[in-house]
């Protein structure tokens, strides 16, 4: 079971999402802005991930720079909280499956989840943006 924490207005989630189903596979999709994660559920994300939590938050976000929230006081709970508060402040898209869990930014990073799984890309696939990054036999096109 593959879960994608997914923003349809954001381009970069939305090519994350059709480079999964290149594959053959429809994910779980929570679209966390309207089914916002628990503190729990986040807390289960953040440690899932392995990273600080300000990596996984929107710096470019008004909220993030009228709460002052680059300021080294504030504790990952207290960050983890003011994401539960404000939803749009969690960095999208985040993939999780039984291989792994990160934050995919670019989109191609789902590619290496999906290889883990054994779920290769079935076809071309050209991102929003006309960058393209599967050729036709399904194979990555390295930069």
């Amino acid at each position: 079971m593959i879960t994608i924490y997914h923003n349809p207005k954001c381009g970069t989630s939305r090519n994350t999402l059709a480079l999964i189903r290149n594959a053959g596979i429809e994910p779980h999709i929570v679209e966390y802005l309207k089914t916002p994660l628990s503190m729990s559920e986040l807390e289960e994300l953040v440690a899932q991930i392995g990273v600080p939590v300000r990596e996984i938050m929107r710096k470019k976000e008004s909220q993030y720079v009228e709460l002052q929230l680059d300021d080294a006081k504030w504790t990952p709970s207290e960050l983890i909280e003011f994401m539960v508060q404000h939803p749009i402040l969690m960095n999208r898209p985040i993939v999780k499956t039984s291989r792994g869990t990160r934050l995919c930014r670019p989109s191609e990073e789902v590619l290496d989840l999906l290889d883990m799984l054994n779920a290769p890309q079935r076809g071309a696939f050209t991102k929003e943006d006309g960058e393209k990054v599967i050729d036709e036999k399904g194979q990555r096109i390295m930069r």
